[in-house]
């Protein structure tokens, strides 16, 4: 599923910036989507972690062939060595058994983030050990959909900016940021086109 808001964005972003209306006729097809799968969303923002997509694509293949099909119940019976053996770091694996124990103990739903605002479930998912800013804004980006979410850490957006607006130079975080306002309310958009720009495979959490 597409978010309702992707076509007033895209128009929005074209009429604000000429660099940005470039990146969307470059790429006419592609859209961000949701897979439907909160719980899939967040394991895959921390498979993804600091990795390229080929390589988050490599190890969660491993990571079904280990558990066999990647849901809740599956994961749940998944000692750490297992986790480990899909070809995760200690840390990674560690973070994914904390998810799935919150979602376990907690008896989360894909419904359940749905029903309520993005304040309270990011004061609720900062809480998991491994989930930090950076993993909430991407669940934020491709689950809940959010339209205007500037995930100024990540380092794939810092180097695309930096290429297409500043000659390569790099900007502190306070300057993206500030620099970012111009695409609001539809920073969400522009985030993905700016991974287009430097990612050959469409970004999906």
């Amino acid at each position: 599923m597409t978010p309702s808001f992707w076509e007033s964005g895209q128009t929005h972003l074209s009429d604000q910036d000429p660099v940005m209306a470039k990146l969307i006729k470059r790429h006419p097809n592609d859209k961000l989507r949701n897979r439907g799968d909160s719980l899939q969303t967040l394991l895959r923002a921390i498979v993804g972690q600091q990795i390229s997509v080929k390589a988050a694509d490599s190890v969660w293949l491993k990571l079904e062939s280990v558990s066999g099909e990647i849901n809740l119940d599956s994961l749940l019976k998944l000692d750490h060595e297992q986790l480990r053996n899909a070809g995760l770091s200690r840390q990674k694996a560690s973070y994914i058994q904390n998810i799935v124990t919150f979602y376990g103990e907690n008896s989360i739903t894909d419904g359940y983030w749905k029903n309520q605002s993005y304040e309270k479930s990011y004061k609720e998912l900062i809480t998991i050990k491994g989930v930090g800013r950076w993993t909430i804004e991407m669940f934020a980006i491709f689950y809940l959909h959010e339209p205007d979410i500037f995930s100024v850490g990540d380092i794939g957006i810092q180097k695309a900016i930096n290429q297409l607006y500043f000659n390569g130079q790099p900007q502190s975080k306070e300057a993206l940021e500030q620099f970012s306002q111009q695409w609001r309310p539809y920073r969400t958009v522009a985030l993905w086109y700016l991974w287009r720009h430097i990612d050959p495979e469409p970004v999906n959490y």
